[in-house]
């Protein structure tokens, strides 16, 4: 065996042993994956990790973590030997599962199974829309590939059917994925609970297939990443068939090396059995030189340069747009276009549903950032997510909408691939009650403080007849549980645009969620406006208010009404609108003070579970909510039904007086 692979094998068996825990097998089994692919067609650049034009490398079976920890080490990352040996411990530079923000060169957290593949389909999306818009005459300044690497597991998660399904549909030919095809994972032998045959599966979804690769012969591995780069038509998809835990003297091809450290005597039987000489965490300099891609990526990235030296000089205007892009810079004029299109809003006053008026925002912003990305899993009529000058993305031809089919879990993963890989501000879209099939894809946008950004329709039981399998309820409150997470519920077409434009300024996703019946348009003070970027305002005021009503999205409606209700009887009540829980919560206490006073009782109205607003509320205020599952009705039947009409809020306010 090579000892390029062998110093994988045993930097990855003595970090697991060191750390007393992680998963040895899986990068001792792809360590001649990880040498052929990484040594002979990787291009990258270790002194500078962002550079624009790299291959992106996956390791969707993050598990085998430190397979691509090593690989950094070796070939000349930021990453030291002391960070190999602080593998999996507090704050390190080597967490247990690849990070992203954490280690240079690592292009996406992986570890839930399935969601690494997902990713690279985005990423290998986004090259494949950019070079259609960029790419100039032979000038091709977009032209990199996307490597994954996944296991059985990933193979298993219904998540990869997804993704890949859809990346053979659009002929991702930059997408190029190895299989660790070793026939094992937690339980044992797979063949109890995975028989299905691969490469017709992948066949059957117009992926290039190389079947039955050695995967420990360098010259066979090779020999297939050539054929696939040949064809650049179809993703593909090479089977490397492998044994975990290769070179383990005693547990070579047993899943007891899939999650335990080898032990130390097997480590040093493994030591002479592959006529490894060095101990623990030293590598021979003559194996750091054949390793290295500090030169060659020097050389890469120059050569990039001159390139794009050259487009600069025949295309400069387009140059900029890419260079503004791919540092994820907003237009200078952004803000103030916003502004405008802001007053314009407000002077229309339209009653319409907001997902209508989450239309309207898209095609205002997407005439400003032309990197706008959209796509639907299969509910672009009832989302309104296209907009004017959206064009859909096909095998032959980029665009800048995808129709994601129903695929729910796999677009909002492969839009976080598209917002890893830079250059566009992507967004999917769902009814809100099938956020479900994509929470951890949402989770993970959260985990790696991204700014993708999912649209969310038919948000309550205002959606009607579909009845209780489609009426959101708990939803919106558990995004806003998730880390990271801003959501917004907005009320009316200023509260769209606004929601709208502070997620695509935003440093971490975002979730909108509109309303499918109309809302009508608030009218509101210039500094209420202005407020609205706040998450939370008051957006009616009163003299010397005895209560406080908060609501958000369609409730702001009935909130409304009960105030005049109320002032009707003699009581003042102020109207807070909270579009995002979110962002208010991050405003300064002063602020939050004077939007809620403290010494003032509160009554908090949503169509969905009451627990999150008691934090506003208080014990001794009044949560209107629902807290069951709905019914099958019309809207306006459900929710007098469900309490949401202006009576209720009235006395309800009335009751915490």
């Amino acid at each position: 065996m090579s000892q390029l692979a062998n110093a994988i094998r045993f930097l990855s068996a003595d970090a697991v042993q060191k750390a007393n825990s992680g998963h040895p097998g899986a990068p001792m089994g792809m360590a001649e994956m990880a040498e052929v692919l990484w040594t002979k067609f990787l291009r990258h650049n270790p002194a500078n990790p962002k550079f624009y034009n790299r291959d992106r490398f996956i390791l969707s079976n993050g598990h085998a973590s430190m397979l691509l920890y090593s690989l950094l080490h070796l070939t000349g990352y930021n990453l030291s030997i002391e960070d190999l040996k602080n593998f999996r411990q507090l704050h390190s530079k080597t967490p247990g599962h690849p990070e992203y923000g954490y280690t240079d060169g690592v292009e996406t957290t992986t570890g839930p199974l399935g969601q690494g593949i997902a990713n690279a389909v985005g990423m290998a999306l986004a090259e494949k829309i950019l070079a259609a818009e960029f790419n100039k005459d032979g000038l091709n300044i977009v032209d990199h590939y996307t490597y994954v690497f996944m296991g059985d597991g990933c193979m298993m998660e219904g998540v990869s059917h997804e993704a890949c399904s859809l990346a053979g549909t659009l002929g991702l030919g930059k997408l190029i994925v190895l299989y660790d095809d070793n026939n094992i994972s937690i339980d044992g032998k797979v063949d109890g609970w995975f028989t299905e045959n691969i490469p017709q599966r992948f066949e059957s979804y117009g992926w290039h297939v190389v079947p039955n690769v050695n995967g420990h012969d360098t010259a066979a591995i090779q020999t297939a990443i050539e054929a696939a780069r040949a064809e650049t038509g179809k993703p593909s998809l090479i089977c490397c068939k492998t044994l975990i835990g290769k070179g383990s003297a005693n547990k070579e091809g047993s899943h007891k090396t899939h999650g335990a450290p080898l032990g130390a005597d097997e480590i040093e039987a493994t030591r002479k059995h592959l006529g490894w000489a060095y101990p623990a965490f030293e590598i021979p300099q003559e194996i750091y030189d054949a390793w290295s891609a500090k030169e060659q990526g020097a050389k890469l990235e120059a050569e990039w340069n001159e390139l794009f030296a050259q487009y600069q000089a025949k295309y400069p205007a387009e140059a900029a747009e890419f260079v503004r892009r791919m540092e994820h810079r907003l237009p200078e004029n952004f803000d103030a276009y916003i502004q405008t299109a802001l007053q314009e809003v407000c002077a229309k006053a339209e009653t319409i549903a907001t997902r209508k008026a989450s239309q309207n925002s898209i095609e205002i912003l997407a005439k400003e950032l032309p990197e706008l990305v959209g796509g639907s899993a299969d509910l672009t009529p009832s989302n309104l997510t296209d907009w004017p000058g959206s064009v859909a993305v096909t095998k032959q031809h980029g665009g800048n909408y995808v129709h994601y089919g129903v695929r729910e879990f796999g677009m909002t993963a492969i839009v976080n691939g598209m917002a890893l890989h830079g250059g566009l501000r992507p967004f999917g879209a769902t009814f809100l009650m099938f956020s479900e099939y994509a929470r951890n894809a949402l989770r993970m946008a959260a985990l790696m403080k991204i700014p993708s950004v999912s649209v969310f329709t038919h948000d309550s039981i205002g959606l009607g007849e579909d009845g209780p399998t489609h009426q959101p309820v708990e939803q919106t409150a558990s995004l806003r549980l998730i880390p990271n997470m801003d959501v917004w519920r907005p009320c009316d077409t200023a509260e769209s645009l606004v929601a709208w434009s502070e997620a695509v300024k935003a440093d971490r996703p975002s979730s909108l969620i509109f309303s499918r019946q109309n809302l009508p348009f608030v009218p509101r003070s210039a500094q209420a406006l202005d407020n609205i970027k706040r998450g939370g305002y008051t957006v009616c005021a009163v003299e010397n208010p005895q209560a406080v009503i908060i609501a958000t999205g369609s409730e702001v409606e009935l909130a409304l009404a009960a105030q005049k209700q109320l002032a009707a009887e003699g009581i003042a009540a102020n109207v807070v609108s909270m579009p995002s829980t979110n962002v208010f919560d991050r405003q300064d206490a002063a602020y939050r003070a004077a939007v809620l006073p403290e010494k003032l009782p509160k009554v908090a109205v949503e169509a969905g579970v009451s627990d999150g607003w008691y934090k506003y509320v208080g014990s001794n205020g009044k949560v209107i909510g629902i807290d069951r599952f709905g019914e099958s009705a019309p809207a306006g039947e459900l929710f007098k039904l469900f309490g949401f009409t202006a009576d209720n809020v009235a006395a309800a306010v009335k009751s915490v007086l």
